[in-house]
């Protein structure tokens, strides 16, 4: 199993294409946003030229009212990998979708849900704010008290507390490989990609990103839970609502992508499997399906 994950403008679907055409493999697409049908522009969504006729998996499977689901993807991934390795081809999974790409690669187990328990604690929320839920949170789970931020998060932590016994904490994963894989990461120049970042959202807005929403707006793109939180899209829908410019939105589109590259780069950077390859390097290719196909012996763990 081959993954290539990085910080988003760092070209990890180039490189995914590119070792594809090198090793015979396919590619299965690991960025949540990537899921939704419609949302081409904004999230930089790999245009069929540009797959230069590498089969991609996972792209355009939902709409955009629909809620993304790690452990979904999770079974949708690995019956996908099964497909492609049966056939004797490689699987390689391109994304930034850190938790994501952790639920196909490492052993992970995701509890259930209870519509029942989510709903009364929406309804708590609703009624009384975060401060209660978190409280109450910090008492039976103070782990990830202390790591979740939003209150759609603590909801999660408080439905899992309830609905097992067992506090969401307990539920995170070790690092060890479901099966044997290699994880190919981009390392890239910080202020380099600043740059890009903001020259990549000025060109979908030129592309016709506000357009976009728009379209996808009709289509019922804020009534989405996952969806409507996307990077770009959250903002141009205050465009359309007059709340915001398309400078302004603009603006607060280029800071929430670089945000995200940061938090992109420490998720990825925690993990000590990843092998980092310099993302300008002429050689790029060359050094990534050697890595492939002379992986370092290293344990699953």
């Amino acid at each position: 199993m081959i993954a290539v994950v990085g910080p988003t403008g760092s070209g990890k679907s180039d490189l995914a294409v590119s070792l594809a055409l090198e090793l015979d493999g396919e590619v299965i697409n690991a960025d949540s946003m990537q899921f939704y049908r419609g949302m081409d522009i904004g999230t930089a969504k790999i245009t069929d030229a540009e797959r230069r006729g590498v089969p991609h998996h996972l792209l355009d499977i939902l709409d955009v009212t629909e809620e993304a689901s790690v452990s979904a993807f999770q079974q949708q991934a690995r019956a996908v990998i099964a497909d492609i390795h049966g056939r004797g081809k490689r699987a390689i999974l391109a994304g930034g979708s850190g938790l994501y790409v952790r639920a196909v690669l490492d052993i992970l187990e995701f509890p259930g849900t209870d519509p029942d328990i989510r709903r009364r604690l929406e309804a708590e929320l609703e009624a009384a704010g975060p401060a209660p839920l978190r409280e109450r949170l910090e008492a039976v789970d103070p782990v990830s008290a202390g790591r979740l931020g939003d209150a759609r998060r603590i909801i999660r932590a408080l439905e899992v507390f309830e609905l097992t016994g067992r506090p969401f904490s307990s539920f995170m994963p070790a690092r060890e490989y479901f099966q044997p894989a290699i994880q190919i990461g981009l390392d890239v120049d910080r202020e380099l990609l600043r740059d890009r970042l903001a020259s990549r959202v000025h060109a979908m807005v030129a592309r016709g990103l506000l357009e976009e929403v728009r379209r996808l707006d009709s289509a019922g793109l804020r009534h989405g839970k996952t969806a409507s939180r996307a990077l770009g899209y959250a903002q141009f829908l205050r465009v359309l609502d007059g709340g915001s410019g398309l400078a302004q939105a603009t603006d607060e589109t280029i800071i929430a992508t670089r945000q995200f590259a940061r938090r992109q780069l420490t998720w990825f950077r925690a993990d000590p499997r990843v092998h980092w390859l310099d993302w300008q390097d002429p050689e790029l290719v060359a050094r990534a399906a050697a890595l492939c196909r002379f992986p370092p012996v290293l344990p699953l763990a």
